[in-house]
């Protein structure tokens, strides 16, 4: 029997062109804006609570986590997989966290994957996960005897510089920067994630009376350079072979970065802005990031703005002004200082509303594409104050993460029905697999009642759902509700450069027989 010609739909499908479905942005409500947050892990800042705790404890707390930040309509997480020479992971180059088992080289009991757990987890609640790793530092003290015999300090002491009542890899080795790319590919081709993510430590931040003993590979490897030019070389070059590597094994998968939130001070370079910041990014960590937007190195490059918006020495609103001006080539997020609220001693974070004014003033800037904050325990079941005023206002509504620069492009799949089915409670709609693009999400609007469906209002979104891509067939399970029975619905896709395809609006009509036939138009552009 001819399948086509057998099926009897309830309801009519109709691709509607996407001019028909869109309107303007909302400023208040953006479609499109990164809401991340970041999850520390090294000595268990958010998660796991203890290196000690039960698997099953950690997973709950770990999903609690998630669950909170998706009622408040984030939409990323900046998930620390790497701290000091150790890994959340199963890895050939580096031991188990101790963090995460308490004791380092010890694998999880019973066995698992938590990189890939947390994963399908994060994904499955409609999040991007970004693996957080940091490259230089290899230890948190000067304890060596609580390390794995695996870890780089007892297989590569040569590597090691001591600075700081730490250990840290010298940024300086060839044969450093060789190691620390593997890594970051390691991960890269073994998991399915969004992004990887370095935060602000490159060089350490300076002690005063103490020097970074890199002296004698400065002699062998300087060749005539001055020692700040020489250690910026250093880091451009691992962040420009990370970035190369990063895209040549998936193309998808972004790299951002985080730095310290003063590039320079005015003072010293009129391209710098006016702070008096006692420590910068370029004459302290030896870190550029003007120079990483300008080669396209990044995808995105996110300040660590952690001041408050009239700090006297280094003020966000002056800083946020800096870089919206001072960026090009990528995307740009501002990281917010959330630990502050209701402990700092600047009494502005001890009002409510500094956070969400921040927010604002950074969505006056149209280059800016979101914020992050620092980190999850700030806003996790505690200061209430700020997270209702942020859920009534800034983020009442979902959002889509910001889709970065060169990752913009046409979907070349629809969503197209071919089955219909209608049980008491739900209508299940079978769909088309997507053969042109990769597909990571299929996103559900509802407009209910005698509202237009309009895809660029986020309060029409109601889900984002993950799918496997090697199963052969898509099903979306909406729930019936008698209440609203006038409601239409319309799906599009995601892909996984996080462009939104043309949506496919779902209309109620009486007893239509459609032929499958007639609704595919996938090639539709």
């Amino acid at each position: 029997m001819n399948r086509n010609k057998s099926i009897v739909l309830l309801l009519s499908i109709f691709l509607l062109p996407f001019c028909i479905l869109t309107a303007q942005e909302n400023a208040m409500h953006p479609k499109s804006e990164f809401r991340a947050v970041w999850i520390a892990t090294v000595v268990n800042i958010d998660w796991p609570k203890a290196g000690t705790d039960p698997i099953e404890k950690q997973k709950a707390d770990f999903i609690e986590i998630l669950d909170t930040y998706k009622k408040l309509n984030y939409n990323a997480v900046i998930v620390q997989i790497r701290s000091v020479g150790d890994a959340f992971y199963p890895s050939q180059l580096a031991p188990w966290s101790k963090y995460l088992t308490g004791k380092e080289g010890q694998a999880p009991s019973p066995y698992y994957d938590p990189l890939e757990w947390m994963i399908t987890e994060t994904h499955a609640r409609g999040f991007e996960f970004h693996a957080w790793l940091n490259p230089y530092r290899a230890t948190m003290d000067l304890n060596t005897a609580v390390l794995s015999p695996t870890h780089d300090f007892y297989k590569h002491p040569e590597w090691m510089i001591k600075y700081g009542g730490k250990y840290y890899y010298n940024p300086a080795l060839t044969e450093v920067q060789t190691h620390l790319i593997a890594v970051v590919d390691e991960v890269v081709k073994n998991y399915d994630i969004d992004a990887i993510h370095f935060d602000d430590y490159f060089y350490p931040y300076k002690i005063k009376g103490e020097e970074f003993d890199d002296s004698e590979s400065f002699k062998k490897f300087s060749d005539g350079m001055g020692l700040a030019d020489w250690r910026r070389l250093n880091v451009n070059n691992f962040v420009k072979y990370c970035s190369y590597s990063i895209k040549k094994i998936k193309p998808w998968v972004q790299f951002g970065i985080s730095p310290f939130g003063v590039w320079r001070n005015k003072s010293v370079d009129p391209k710098g802005s006016d702070t008096n910041s006692g420590q910068t990014n370029y004459d302290d960590l030896f870190a550029d990031p003007m120079a990483w937007m300008e080669h396209s190195w990044v995808d995105y490059i996110l300040p660590q703005l952690y001041w408050s918006m009239d700090h006297r020495t280094a003020s966000y609103t002056k800083l946020l002004k800096w870089w919206a001006e001072n960026s090009i080539n990528t995307a740009v997020y501002i990281g917010n200082g959330s630990y502050k609220i209701n402990t700092d001693s600047d009494k502005k974070w001890h009002i409510p509303s500094e956070i969400p004014n921040q927010i604002d003033i950074t969505r006056s800037y149209n280059n800016i594409g979101g914020n992050a904050f620092f980190s999850a325990k700030s806003l996790f079941n505690r200061n209430k104050a700020v997270t209702e005023l942020l859920l009534e206002n800034q983020y009442k509504y979902p959002a889509l993460p910001t889709v970065v620069p060169n990752f913009r492009k046409i979907v070349m799949d629809v969503p197209t029905v071919y089955k219909v089915s209608n049980s008491n409670d739900s209508t299940t709609y079978a769909i088309n697999y997507p053969i042109k693009s990769k597909v990571r999400y299929v996103l559900v609007y509802a407009a209910k009642n005698s509202a237009k469906m309009n895809v660029n209002d986020p309060s029409q979104i109601i889900d984002k759902i993950a799918f496997n891509e090697k199963n052969g067939k898509i099903s979306i399970v909406i729930k019936n509700n008698n209440s609203e029975k006038n409601t239409n619905y319309a799906l599009s896709f995601i892909d996984f450069y996080g462009n939104e395809s043309e949506a496919t609006l779902l209309q109620t009509t009486a007893e239509t027989k459609t032929p499958q036939s007639f609704l595919n138009n996938g090639n539709r552009q």
